[in-house]
């Protein structure tokens, strides 16, 4: 789950890590309040104001603005709530901004790039660091993975104090804004750790003109599995931002992913499901989404997984690739039967099914009436799948 920038500011304050700060609008009748608050609490008489959105690039897109004096401050806050701001993370169709921050201005010296993650290769947390703050860390990456620099955490150890000391060196800091930079790494890999972050990232993390270190932006994204038990991150949760059929899906206990093709797939198990996408790609195709029904697909999971699978205008077939382990395969074929006469499909759908009741299910699907497509084995089903997509071509 992604949260807002002002929201994970929030978090950092709630760590002690000093932060830009600032108030969060969400009507104009809200504004005079919050530049008020600003220069008065804040002590600053020149703000910033900052598009509140899960996509990075806001500034290049518009959404954030440097504002000298009130004037100017309110006619940005008037030209950024409530455009559609568009971002090479939002899409073509832009994302509607919906709330403002308007934020203390800060004279920056230097700008620099942390931050923390789960390192799977190697199955250990790792705190990467760089000059090259304010940037996309991908981008530092593919043009100069030498100003990268990382430290990857023992289990069981946490982060030392030297790491932070070797990182700060790393990055050219010394005395005071060294201490402070340790500190603020030292409060963040807690936080980290605390909240079940799969990343916590501050971009750019700046070193002010009067030698302070801060947090001038802040992203978090949070493992969906573990807030169960991060009651007040999840009361952060933003559904404008987030697809509105994978919104729909997860009340329906789907596991959705919308992707770029044209090939919707209905699966039981994640691995299953990449497995599918990946044997679509060999076979020329290109998946539309990915859908994961789980362990106890039924005649509802069955219809619902092809009412979101539809919705996507760009699906021009359908591939049901289910192994009948928990779930019995005669029960998928029923639920595709059902759900094949009651929506009036008009695109081809390919089934395989393979495990438990496998044999009966065939017969079901065989004896309906209905157009389905059968194929024996995966290879099969791809290749009938991106055939039908393609309309034989």
């Amino acid at each position: 789950m992604k949260i807002h920038e002002y929201q994970a500011k929030e978090i950092l304050k709630k760590y002690g890590i000093p932060i830009q700060d600032g108030v969060v609008i969400t009507e104009l009748s809200e504004l005079q309040a919050a530049l008020d608050h600003v220069e008065k609490e804040l002590n600053s008489k020149q703000f910033v104001v900052k598009a509140q959105i899960h996509a990075g690039g806001r500034g290049l897109g518009g959404g954030v603005k440097f504002s000298p004096d009130r004037a100017k401050a309110e006619e940005n806050a008037k030209n950024i709530l409530g455009m559609t701001l568009k971002t090479h993370q939002t899409g073509p169709d832009g994302q509607l901004v919906r709330k403002i921050m308007i934020t203390e201005a800060i004279d920056i010296a230097k700008e620099y790039y942390v931050a923390i993650t789960l390192d799977r290769a190697k199955g250990k947390n790792v705190i990467m660091a760089s000059t090259e703050g304010g940037m996309e860390i991908e981008e530092v990456a593919a043009k100069s993975p030498e100003k990268i620099l990382k430290a990857w955490i023992e289990p069981g150890f946490g982060l030392q104090a030297f790491q932070a000391r070797q990182l700060g060196f790393g990055l050219g800091l010394e005395g005071e804004q060294l201490k402070q930079f340790s500190k603020i790494l030292a409060k963040l890999y807690t936080c980290f750790l605390q909240t079940d972050a799969e990343i916590a990232e501050i971009n750019p993390l700046v070193v002010t003109d009067q030698g302070n270190v801060l947090a001038l932006d802040a992203k978090f994204n949070f493992d969906g599995n573990a807030l169960y038990r991060q009651k007040e991150i999840l009361e952060f949760r933003d559904i404008h931002e987030e697809d509105p059929t994978e919104v729909e899906a997860a009340k329906f206990n789907l596991n959705y992913v919308k992707l770029e093709g044209n090939v919707g797939c209905m699966v039981n198990g994640a691995g299953l499901a990449m497995g599918t996408m990946d044997i679509i790609k060999f076979k020329g195709g290109e998946p539309a989404n990915f859908l994961d029904v789980g362990g106890g697909a039924n005649v509802e999971t069955v219809k619902n997984g092809f009412r979101i699978i539809l919705s996507d205008p760009n699906v021009k077939a359908v591939l049901i690739n289910i192994f009948g382990g928990i779930v019995r395969c005669d029960r998928v074929a029923n639920g595709i039967v059902e759900a094949v006469k009651e929506l009036d499909l008009n695109v081809p759908v390919v089934v395989r099914l393979a495990g438990t009741n496998a044999e009966l299910a065939k017969e079901i699907l065989a004896s309906s009436g209905v157009a389905i497509i059968p194929a024996d084995g995966l290879a099969d089903a791809a290749e009938k799948v991106v055939a039908a997509a393609t309309g034989g071509q």
